[in-house]
């Protein structure tokens, strides 16, 4: 089987875990036997680019001519039997949909955002879960509040390609949703059910679990939608050192609230930003990983790395998360038809009460997007971790094992070229 994998690698100074998911999911398909050809462009080619290419980027999202040349001339050389699309922005455009189809190649799109109906993507702004665009044809609330790298001019634009390419999304022969979050977005637009196939990404397994740290882990983007100053509002309600440690690792915009955190309690130590080795080592000293964001986070990938390592995730309800945990799907008792949720440990303090509105899943906790709930739920996560920990890992087994994720997504490929 030949594969077109396309993508827009997002910059080097963005730092991006689809770029990274992308990867190795070209890794894994290798190492399963697909032959790959990468069609890969990179946003850090634009600085360097030609005053006659840099003429036509603005056009880019809607067109990008020289994308659908060479794009054109790889599929006549190569005769895939599938395309398979991840982020098209600046540099390829949807219109490579319409160029493989032209051709009469099959695409697969993986849909890693919702940048169908949102021009930034994220359903989110001014601290915000925004959905104003949800629904209309073209998207003015976006061009208004410069949603796209806060200009209006761009954002008129990314909107206006938005609009025109709503028949070329819609004509995806498959569209691989991370979430079930993602699926229901995806209906939501108009796909329907049948061209929609979940498939979370997977991360390389690391190994055995290291037994249970201590505390909690945030690790991540340092950025608003991240939830870190809710994580911290929540923090605050419980005294100096009575939940064990809070780590925090990443960089970005809210390193601020980080370190500010850190000068003020004995209990918060900020990591900075990490490499692999540094990740590796923080998510082996704690007990729990936190994913507290505030926007609907499509598919944390730190959240499968702390169940490759068997680190349970206290997360909020928001995007994939619930699905990531397993805590999406109310169990149903054999035999009565109604639907219950999963039974949550008790913290060994001789209360039995459990905090209002805490869900619990296979791998975790979930929990609304509110500083009193996630108060509530910490000290609830962190006694019933070890109840958890190989839960964890037996969910990422199952189901974000790069074995069976690759396993997946191949047999998408062969139900899309038949």
């Amino acid at each position: 089987m030949r594969i077109v994998v396309a993508h827009n690698r997002y910059r080097q100074a963005q730092p991006s875990g689809e770029n990274t998911i992308v990867d190795a999911e070209i890794d894994q398909l290798t190492a399963a036997g697909v032959e790959v050809l990468p069609f890969i462009r990179s946003s850090d080619e634009i600085p360097s680019m030609s005053k006659a290419a840099k003429a036509l980027l603005p056009i880019s999202p809607i067109w990008a001519p020289a994308a659908q040349h060479d794009l054109s001339r790889l599929i006549t050389e190569h005769r895939p039997d599938v395309l398979h699309l991840h982020n098209p922005y600046p540099l390829l455009s949807p219109w490579v949909v319409r160029t493989a189809h032209r051709h009469g190649v099959p695409v697969v799109q993986t849909v890693h955002n919702y940048r169908q109906v949102c021009s930034s993507g994220l359903y989110f702004r001014d601290g915000m879960i925004c959905q104003d665009c949800r629904g209309r044809a073209f998207g003015v609330p976006a061009v208004v509040h410069r949603c796209y790298r806060g200009s209006r001019a761009q954002s008129a634009l990314m909107a206006t390609t938005l609009a025109v390419h709503r028949p070329t999304w819609r004509s995806v022969d498959r569209f691989v949703a991370l979430t079930s979050a993602v699926a229901a977005h995806l209906r939501d637009y108009g796909v329907p059910a049948d061209r929609i196939v979940v498939k979370p990404n997977g991360i390389p397994d690391p190994g055995r679990p290291a037994p249970l740290g201590d505390g909690f882990l945030f690790l991540g983007r340092l950025s608003p939608e991240k939830g870190l100053d809710l994580l911290l509002e929540a923090w605050r309600r419980h005294p100096d050192g009575a939940l064990g440690p809070l780590r925090i690792a990443g960089d970005g915009e809210s390193r601020p609230l980080a370190e500010a955190a850190a000068a003020e309690r004995t209990d918060v130590t900020f990591l900075g930003p990490l490499d692999r080795a540094g990740v590796r080592a923080a998510l082996e000293s704690t007990a729990v990983v936190l994913a507290t964001s505030t926007w609907h986070d499509v598919l944390p990938t730190v959240i499968i790395e702390a169940l490759a390592s068997g680190r349970p995730v206290l997360g909020t309800a928001l995007g994939g998360i619930p699905y990531l945990v397993g805590a999406d799907t109310p169990r149903v008792p054999a035999g009565t038809g109604a639907a219950e949720t999963h039974s949550v440990p008790v913290p060994p303090t001789g209360t039995t009460a459990v905090p209002a509105g805490v869900v619990a899943g296979e791998a975790g906790w979930v929990v609304p997007p509110e500083a009193d709930a996630l108060s509530a739920a910490l000290p609830l996560a962190r006694a019933g971790a070890p109840a958890f920990a190989q839960a964890a890992r037996l969910r990422y087994e199952r189901t974000f094992h790069p074995d069976v994720v690759t396993k997946q997504l191949v047999d998408i490929y062969a139900g899309v070229r038949r």
